[in-house]
């Protein structure tokens, strides 16, 4: 389980979270919708220490850490438990499909080689990359490089996936082959936090449902909640918009 308490966070005198609390029970997915500058990215940065909060804490399983008091050591565990797939891929350019996965399990896993290799191959055939081991970034789609971002981070096995718009950076006609991937990881009962502006993707694969604005939580509930009859209206303004997305289907 992971538990957010009182997460605070600012950029000069912009106050970007206020006080965030959030709960998210173990094989959860977990989607975060909300306009732009509503804090969901700065947010998901908290979790894993991207972004350091002023204030709050932070629990993942049975591991707990204050904002206030944290440690290189501490930063540093709480990194170990979780893993990030950013919206622009943030891939190495001179390295090859396997050897991006790799990095991660050789440099911060410590684990060998052989043994990096062999969970990378798996982890890449589960996302459809099996034939381009050897490529290099540039010679793949947005969508092949995002999916090489997602292998990376399931090759670290970590409690908690976060996704920064995993499709955003993606042209319309390769969304649906990232989001099938997420959806398929998803049935493994893995816990995944999703900052998405994909309605129908959050409605279908979504356990729960997150809208925030102005860094706060307006509110959350079931997809089918959420969605079907939403209690702000500030929430209902947000969803008007994207009415026409809600049918969307992979």
């Amino acid at each position: 389980m992971i538990r957010l308490s009182a997460i605070r966070k600012s950029f000069g005198k912009q106050e970007v979270l206020r006080g965030i609390d959030l709960t998210v029970e173990k094989g959860e997915v977990v989607a975060i919708l909300g306009p732009s500058g509503s804090g969901k990215t700065t947010l998901l940065r908290c979790i894993n220490y991207l972004e350091r909060p002023a204030e709050g804490q932070i629990a993942i399983g049975e591991y707990q850490l204050d904002a206030k008091k944290a440690t290189k050591k501490d930063i540093h565990a709480l990194r170990l438990r979780t893993a990030m797939v950013f919206q622009n891929y943030n891939l190495f350019k001179h390295k090859t499909v396997l050897e991006n996965v790799m990095e991660g399990l050789v440099i911060v896993r410590k684990l060998p080689k052989d043994e990096a290799r062999r969970i990378s191959l798996e982890v890449l055939e589960k996302v459809g990359l099996a034939s381009k081991l050897d490529a290099y970034p540039s010679s793949l789609s947005g969508g092949q490089q995002q999916r090489v971002g997602i292998a990376r981070a399931l090759a670290l096995n970590p409690e908690v996936l976060l996704f920064d718009e995993p499709t955003s950076a993606l042209d319309p006609e390769l969304v649906g082959e990232v989001l099938e991937v997420i959806r398929r990881i998803a049935k493994e009962g893995i816990t995944m936090i999703v900052v998405t502006h994909e309605m129908g993707f959050a409605r279908d694969v979504a356990n729960h449902v997150v809208f925030m604005d102005g860094g706060v939580v307006v509110e959350e509930g079931k997809p089918e909640e959420l969605f079907g009859s939403p209690k702000e209206e500030r929430t209902r303004q947000f969803l008007k918009r994207y009415s026409q997305e809600w049918s969307y289907s992979i």
